[in-house]
């Protein structure tokens, strides 16, 4: 066969004869450039990185705080079947008239005896100087409380959302007028609860008479404005006046926050811990990754549990609500100013970028710092640190939080222990718990940790923020 016949071979489709030795083959005989074991879960975990940790010996935290008067502020849980609206009979124990009754019979009356209403955007649902005569229970939506400004204008003084209620004062005095007035900003559904209602059951059960009777009859509590008991001082006075006498007022069941725990085990078979340790050991980048694991729990715990997580430990007074549904620098100086000393802001991702879409609507720039190598926005100088353990919600809202931290500035503090037996880093440890007939390797992976809110305000909380409003 001739050269050009061979040619011809080839370009009818003929594969020529390998001449070399093949990738595949040759990859048999060399050793591969590896990285080590990748997890797309990792984070940068700011919260964990830039909160004050304290050492907790006892394993338990005790916060001790000045005497506070509770008002019964918190928030009222509803249970909604199809478009009917009905409130859960001891969450009317949040009013503060309500406060401490709870008979169950009396109570589901109270609740049967709500009823419900729908406002529509712009709807007055009651007008200031008026006198009140129901309280009223916001189970969806959000109202405007409309005051008189500094020159008799028209001045938003707050806004409610979802859970709150107002007009409760009318449960104990007849006298009680409205001190502003409450607007529907957006499609409200309230429950109404007259006092005609409360009294004509109060008629027939004598606990509900009683315990009514008892609060009016109590003398007001001198409080400072934080609700504390008050401390009798005198100042400016000349001559030999009358100095007051007074005593600091403690709190006498303070709360007390135990180190949760977050655990796993780890099991290492222990052929592969014997033949294939090169060039990685193989149990340093399991119990590595276990732990990157461990600390991504940790953290989302510290946001969202419901004993000592941010979101659930934020005071009611503290919680606040975007005036136009996004995070605007309107809303992030409220947050602000509602603390002083403020460290941090915590947000989603998607949070940080849809107040930086309000910045360039406004024609504002945030600036930044540098952080460890990572550009951070800032806003009054307090750096927004991404954190995507804040949940976002189906309908695409989510919570921007404000902290003061340290022990010192009676902000927010992380809870630890260390020393711990076989500790691998700060407050985790990991133990050798045997090998078992099946030659496995366990380990148990053990973190101990928990945070504690020294006093209300260094801890606030922007609620309901959308994050895919685009225009």
């Amino acid at each position: 066969m001739s050269v050009g016949s061979v040619g011809d071979e080839v370009r009818a489709g003929q594969a020529a004869p390998q001449q070399s030795l093949g990738t595949a083959a040759a990859r048999n005989l060399a050793s591969t450039t590896k990285s080590a074991p990748q997890m797309q879960e990792i984070t940068s975990r700011w919260l964990l990185r830039t909160l004050p940790w304290v050492q907790v010996q006892g394993g338990t935290y005790r916060v001790n705080r000045r005497l506070s008067y509770s008002v019964g502020d918190g928030r009222v849980t509803f249970v909604q079947t199809g478009e009917r609206v009905t409130v859960i009979p001891a969450e009317l124990g949040e009013l503060s008239a309500l406060r401490g009754y709870d008979d169950p019979d009396a109570l589901a009356e109270l609740a049967a005896r709500c009823r419900q209403r729908a406002y529509a955007p712009g709807e007055v649902i009651a007008t200031r100087g008026e006198n009140s005569d129901r309280v009223y229970l916001l189970a969806h939506g959000k109202v405007e409380q409309i005051g008189e400004g500094p020159y008799g204008d028209e001045a938003v003084l707050g806004v409610l959302a979802d859970g709150a209620h107002f007009g409760d004062a009318c449960l104990l005095s007849a006298e009680a007028t409205w001190e502003w007035t409450a607007r529907a900003a957006t499609a409200c559904t309230v429950l109404e609860l007259t006092r005609a209602d409360v009294l004509n059951l109060a008629e027939r059960a004598d606990s509900l008479a009683g315990h009514l009777a008892e609060l009016a009859a109590l003398p007001h509590q001198r409080t400072n404005t934080y609700g504390e008991a008050a401390i009798d001082l005198s100042a400016g006075h000349v001559g030999e006046a009358l100095v007051p006498h007074t005593y600091v007022d403690y709190d006498a069941s303070p709360r007390e926050y135990e180190l949760s725990v977050a655990q796993t085990v780890l099991k290492v078979h222990t052929r592969v811990a014997d033949l294939y340790n090169q060039p990685m050991n193989q149990t340093e980048q399991q119990l590595r990754l276990t732990v990157e694991a461990l600390r991504e729990r940790q953290e989302h715990e510290l946001v969202n549990n419901k004993e000592f997580g941010l979101l659930a430990n934020c005071d009611y007074g503290q919680r606040l609500q975007p005036h136009d549904g996004v995070p605007g620098p309107d809303d992030m100086d409220e947050l602000l100013s509602r603390r002083r000393g403020s460290k941090m802001f915590l947000a989603h991702p998607r949070a940080i970028a849809a107040f930086g879409r309000e910045l360039n609507k406004r024609g504002l720039a945030a600036e930044t710092v540098d952080l460890d190598g990572t550009r951070i926005m800032t806003w009054r100088g307090v750096p927004i640190y991404p954190c995507n353990k804040i949940p976002v919600s189906d309908a695409r809202t989510t919570s921007i939080i404000c902290l003061r931290t340290g022990e010192k500035d009676q902000g927010v503090i992380g809870l630890h222990q260390t020393g711990l037996p076989d500790e691998i880093e700060p407050g985790m440890s990991c133990r050798f718990m045997g090998i078992d007939e099946q030659a496995l390797i366990s380990y148990l992976v053990t973190a101990y940790y928990s945070a504690a809110v020294l006093v209300p305000d260094a801890l606030g909380v922007l609620e309901n923020v959308e994050v895919s409003r685009w225009r």
